[in-house]
C-alpha cells in the first residue's frame, strides 16, 4: 500500500492521467475530483496528506477551495496549478494560505519538488516546535508572533520581516525555516548593505572562471547555496535599483545566470526578506521597485520593538546574564531592583541586541554580585517614557556612535590631563581602572 494519498482537482483528464502517474512513482496514491462540490466531498469522506488544485474549476476556483481548507483541514496543504505566467493569482493563492504554485505546463521535477515538500509539512504537523524556545518571551506580541511563525512555516510563500533595527528579524527568519519542510537544508542569511555594489551580482548569482579580473575559478552563488533551503535578504532595500531587477527575475523565474554564463542555472529556494526601513515608502520614492516589493511581500510579518513588551525584559535579562556569566565563567550575578526599573523605563532604540550589549558591558564591567543601575551605563538622556514617542531617535546606529564619541572625547580628556596614566585617569573620570581598560578596548584608544 502507498504511504500517503493525494486529493487532485482538476478537470481536464490529461492533466490529471499526468499527476496520477507522477504521484504513483512517488508511492503516493491519488484521488481525483472535477469540481469545487467533488473535492469538499472527497475531504469529508477521508483524510489526505497533500491537495492539488487547479484555479479554473466548472464550478469555482481554486482559491476557494484553498479557502475552504484553510478554515477546515488546516493542517492539509494546498499547492495550486495556475496558467503560465500569471503571476497575480498565484500570489492571491499563497495570501489565500497556499502552500506553494506550479506552473503549467507542468514540469515534473518542479511538480516532484512541490509534493515532497508538501508531505514533509503534513510529517511535521505533530511534531513541537522546541525551536521556538529560541524566541525569548511571554507578553501577547511574542505569544502571537510565536503562532504566526509555526503557520508561516508550512507555506512557502515569500515573507517580507519588518521591524526596527535589533529586534530580531534574522532570528525570526531562521525559525521560519527550523520550523518548515526546508530544515534540513541550508538556511543563508546575506547581508545586502554589507557587499560592495559591485560585487553584489557575482555573491548572489556566482561567477565563471575568467568572467573579470580576479575569478580565477568558477564560483557558486548564494542562491545556489540555499538551494532546497531557505534564502535571507537581510537589508534588501540597500540593493541597488539594477540588482533589484535581476533579483527579481530569478524569484519569478526560479532560476538565475552566473556572471560570465550564457546558461540559466534552476535554483530552488524559499526567499525571506527584512529591512528596518519602511520599503513601502521607499517603493513611493522610486528607489525600491514596485513589482520587487509585491514580489516579496507576499505576506507580512512584524517583529514588535522591546518598548512594545516591556514585560519581557526581565526573562531577556535572565537569559542574557546567564550566557555571558557563563562565557565569563563566574556566577549569574543579580539585577537590581532600580536597575530592573531603569531597564524598563529605558525606550531600547536598539531593541534587544542594545539590551544584549548594555548586559554585557555591564557583567564585565561591576564589581559584585549585584548589577546596579550605575553598572547598566544607560545615556545620560536616555530616551524613557512608554509614551514619548516624539523623543524616540530614529536610528540606534547614530546614537550609538554619538554616545560613543562622547565618551572617547571625555576619555581622552582624562588621559591627556593625567599624561596617560591610566590609573589616575580612572580615578578622575570616577570609574574602576578595569572598567577604563575595557573602555580603552571598545574605544580602539589602547595605546601599543
Amino acid at each position: 500500500m502507498a504511504s500517503h494519498h493525494a486529493l487532485v482537482v482538476d478537470d481536464e483528464p490529461d492533466i490529471l492521467e499526468l499527476l496520477a502517474i507522477t504521484l504513483a512513482r512517488m508511492d503516493i496514491d491519488c484521488t481525483s475530483a472535477a469540481d469545487v462540490a467533488e473535492a469538499k466531498q472527497h475531504l469529508k469522506d477521508r483524510e489526505f496528506d497533500i491537495c492539488l488544485t487547479d484555479m479554473k474549476l466548472p464550478d469555482g476556483n481554486g482559491l476557494e477551495l484553498v479557502t475552504y481548507i484553510q478554515q477546515r483541514y488546516a493542517n492539509l496543504p494546498v499547492a495550486v496549478i495556475t496558467a503560465h505566467g500569471n503571476m497575480e493569482l498565484a500570489i492571491q493563492a499563497l495570501k489565500s494560505g497556499a502552500f506553494d504554485f506550479v506552473n503549467k505546463p507542468l514540469d515534473i521535477n518542479d511538480l516532484r519538488n512541490l509534493v515532497s515538500q508538501a508531505i514533509k509539512v503534513g510529517a511535521r504537523n505533530d511534531e513541537g516546535t522546541a525551536s521556538s524556545k529560541a524566541l525569548i518571551g511571554n507578553s501577547a506580541g511574542i505569544e502571537q508572533l510565536r503562532g504566526t511563525i509555526t503557520k508561516l512555516a508550512r507555506s512557502q510563500a515569500p515573507i517580507y520581516i519588518s521591524g526596527e533595527s535589533g529586534t530580531g528579524k534574522e532570528l525570526v527568519a531562521r525559525l521560519i525555516h527550523d520550523q518548515g519542510p526546508r530544515s534540513g537544508h541550508e538556511f543563508v542569511p546575506v547581508n545586502c548593505g554589507a557587499i560592495p555594489h559591485e560585487l553584489i551580482e557575482s555573491e548572489l548569482f556566482g561567477h565563471t572562471k575568467g568572467s573579470f579580473t580576479g575569478a580565477s575559478a568558477d564560483k557558486p552563488g548564494l542562491f545556489q547555496t540555499a538551494h532546497l533551503g531557505t534564502l535571507f535578504l537581510d537589508e534588501v532595500a540597500e540593493l541597488p535599483l539594477q540588482m533589484q531587477v535581476k533579483l527579481l527575475r530569478a524569484i519569478q523565474e526560479k532560476s538565475i545566470r552566473p556572471v560570465g554564463s550564457t546558461q540559466e542555472t534552476a535554483v530552488d529556494c524559499r526567499i525571506l526578506s527584512a529591512t528596518h526601513k519602511n520599503l513601502a515608502q521607499l517603493v513611493e520614492d522610486g528607489t525600491f521597485r514596485q513589482d520587487l516589493y509585491y514580489r516579496i511581500n507576499v505576506i507580512e510579518l512584524k517583529v514588535p520593538a522591546l518598548r512594545e513588551r516591556s514585560s519581557d525584559i526581565k526573562l531577556l535579562v535572565d537569559h542574557f546574564l546567564a550566557i555571558h556569566a557563563d562565557r565569563l565563567g563566574i556566577v549569574v550575578p543579580n539585577l537590581s531592583d532600580s536597575a530592573h526599573a531603569a531597564l524598563v523605563n529605558y525606550r531600547f532604540p536598539g531593541n534587544v541586541r542594545e539590551l544584549e550589549n548594555i548586559l554585557e558591558r555591564a557583567i564585565t564591567l561591576c564589581e559584585s554580585s549585584n548589577v546596579e543601575i550605575e553598572d547598566l551605563n544607560l545615556p545620560v538622556d536616555a530616551p524613557t517614557g512608554l509614551n514619548d514617542s516624539d523623543n524616540r531617535p530614529n536610528d540606534a546606529g547614530e546614537l550609538q556612535s554619538y554616545l560613543d564619541d562622547v565618551e572617547r572625547e571625555r576619555i581622552l580628556q582624562a588621559l591627556e590631563q593625567t599624561r596617560w596614566n591610566k590609573t589616575q585617569a580612572a580615578k578622575l573620570l570616577g570609574i574602576s581602572f578595569r572598567a577604563l581598560r575595557y573602555r580603552l578596548e571598545k574605544l580602539d584608544l589602547e595605546k601599543d
